[in-house]
């Protein structure tokens, strides 16, 4: 357990340098209907944007939808839509184009789901001759290092090239196994997604970020007691995650490597008990920020149980093809990181809404102090 209290105690810092390093926020949509007005007028900067893919029961995005077709929801209160946009894949000059990110995880997989892995990831990238529909860039997790791809590219084959000449550079954590092994793990991950966000926040546009990995440590379970400081680092953590990656515009995607190797493996559901969003600090656990719930609280998918790896990767792209963009005002919370929960509905049969599923509201600042 002192393992954890210091592998949190990093965190924590860890926390605080990657919201120093967010330099930048998305630019609100364009409204394409007059704003319905608000009886209080929130400050720019409790203005929520969200980005939302609507699709249908064969999971295939629709585009054309319109304001009207969306109810919001906030806390189960209906909240107004301030700007709305919708966008599809041939995008408008307005809109960067969409980037897709594939991170490679050598650092929570072994050495045969890594090679599998990079394996699948490459022939996804040859695809169509290698022509890629969106721009799309790689990272590598090694217990060493995590490598950014600097320059998004439509060249899969140049990618899938690049790929298999660092397959030699993907090691597995040497670090100790068991219960310390575990803890190594959690914490590299965790800064890794931090260090993704931060970069990330300085780049324009919509990211889809495809992390292949069956996940990091959740360290949650009987034996593991975490003190009130743990907690509120853990809690600290939730809503840092919660904000930074809204703000840069991240959707993130948990897709498993190990297919059916993994199928009946309770990994595979059991993120399934921590999706609530977490109001206070005295609920909280380390199972609440793993890869698979970040996941599904960001608006993308945990997919697993399923060899075609390649074919896992195509169903996360295919929410670049159409989405939308809209906004509302957040109220002002009684209290620091008040915890609200989100839902949209669309007003016509059959189709699904995914988004964010919570925020953390703050309380107006006043102007006059």
């Amino acid at each position: 357990m002192r393992g954890l209290s210091r592998a949190l105690l990093a965190l924590s810092v860890s926390v605080s340098a990657a919201g120093l390093a967010q330099q930048s926020e998305p630019s609100p949509p364009v409204a394409l209907a007059p704003p319905v007005a608000s009886s209080t007028t929130a400050p720019a900067d409790h203005r929520i944007n969200l980005d939302v893919v609507v699709t249908d029961k064969a999971g295939n995005p629709i585009p054309d939808l319109q304001q009207q077709d969306f109810t919001l929801r906030d806390d189960q209160q209906p909240r107004s839509i301030t700007s709305f946009r919708g966008t599809e894949e041939t995008g408008k000059a307005s809109e960067p184009p969409v980037q897709i990110i594939f991170l490679l995880d050598a650092v929570n997989l072994d050495v045969r789901p890594v090679s599998t892995a990079r394996q699948q990831l490459e022939n996804f990238l040859r695809r169509d001759d290698g022509k890629l529909s969106l721009p799309t860039s790689l990272v590598i997790f090694t217990d060493t290092s995590t490598m950014i791809q600097p320059k998004p590219t439509r060249d899969g084959k140049g990618l899938a090239d690049s790929l298999h000449a660092n397959q030699t550079g993907l090691r597995v954590n040497g670090r100790s196994q068991g219960f310390h092994g575990a803890v190594d793990r959690f914490t590299l991950s965790l800064r890794a997604v931090q260090q993704l966000i931060a970069y990330e926040a300085t780049q324009p546009g919509r990211k889809l970020l495809i992390w292949l990995s069956s996940g990091w440590p959740m360290l949650t379970g009987p034996g593991i007691e975490l003190t009130n400081k743990d907690q509120r680092t853990i809690f600290n953590t939730v809503v840092a995650l919660s904000k930074t990656l809204r703000e840069a515009r991240i959707t993130l995607y948990s897709v498993d490597p190990l297919g059916m190797a993994d199928a009946a493996g309770f990994r595979t559901f059991y993120y399934e008990s921590f999706l609530k969003g977490v109001p206070f600090s005295k609920d909280v656990v380390s199972g609440d920020i793993s890869l698979q719930v970040l996941a599904i609280q960001s608006g993308g998918k945990v997919l697993n149980s399923n060899n075609d790896v390649a074919e896992l990767m195509a169903r996360c792209v295919i929410d670049a093809r159409a989405f939308y963009t809209l906004s509302f005002d957040s109220p002002p919370a009684d209290h620091v990181d008040e915890y609200h929960s989100l839902e949209v509905k669309i007003d016509k049969p059959g189709l699904t809404a995914r988004t964010r599923t919570g925020y953390y509201a703050q309380p107006y600042k006043d102007p006059k102090r």
